[in-house]
């Protein structure tokens, strides 16, 4: 249903989004430094059921009616483009942001139950910015028109993103819940993340832009 050349495509981009520290990967690194492993997975688990249930969104609704209308389409990948290069630029000037939450090592209230953290992670990955102009801008560049069932081919790409992101996530957070020292010891690594991260989501805006379907 899927062509293993679009699937490949749209692993590769979903990488270029993933590994870019945003929103979601914040979260995380803030929940490993407060409190630890446990809750640095719970939260990591919780953001990207929250991002599918985004993809769901897409699949059912917004996917559909892009499908089958060019104007629309085009509507929304420009604003969506715009956007992502919105949130480079953003990204590149508190890129220090990340720094400012690698540093808030000491919790700031009680411990949570495993699914109260879970479900603050749903609440970060289904009102992350950059997963809402993703899946609704760049999703819909990678299915198959021809091919039909395009619901379900966008269900079957957005696990995709969501393999990556919860592999990455969870990388991050126990990266952060075992390195705690050594991120605060320098206000200049995560500035420097933050800040290679701001210019490839200008360009990956610019990609979006230039490229799409043709039909």
């Amino acid at each position: 249903m899927v062509s293993a050349d679009r699937f490949l495509a749209f692993a590769a981009m979903s990488v270029l989004v993933i590994v870019i520290p945003g929103p979601s990967v914040l979260f995380v690194i803030g929940r490993a430094l407060a409190h630890g492993r446990r809750t640095a997975v719970a939260t990591a688990l919780g953001n990207v059921f929250g991002s599918y249930l985004l993809v769901v969104a897409v699949a059912v609704g917004i996917g559909s009616l892009v499908e089958r209308s060019v104007a629309v389409y085009l509507t929304v990948k420009l604003a969506g483009a715009a956007y992502l290069v919105w949130l480079g630029v953003q990204a590149f000037r508190h890129r220090k942001d990340l720094t400012a939450a690698a540093i808030r090592t000491q919790p700031t209230g009680p411990a949570r139950g495993d699914l109260r953290t879970v479900l603050d992670g749903v609440l970060v990955g289904v009102t992350n910015p950059k997963g809402v102009v993703f899946f609704a801008a760049v999703l819909p560049q990678f299915v198959d028109h021809s091919a039909g069932h395009v619901p379900l081919q966008m269900l079957l790409l957005g696990l995709v993103p969501i393999t990556i992101g919860l592999v990455t996530d969870t990388l991050w957070g126990l990266t952060a819940s075992a390195a705690r020292t050594w991120f605060a010891r320098s206000d200049r690594r995560l500035s420097l993340i933050g800040g290679a991260g701001g210019c490839t989501m200008i360009g990956l805006g610019v990609t979006v832009a230039v490229t799409g379907r043709a039909d």
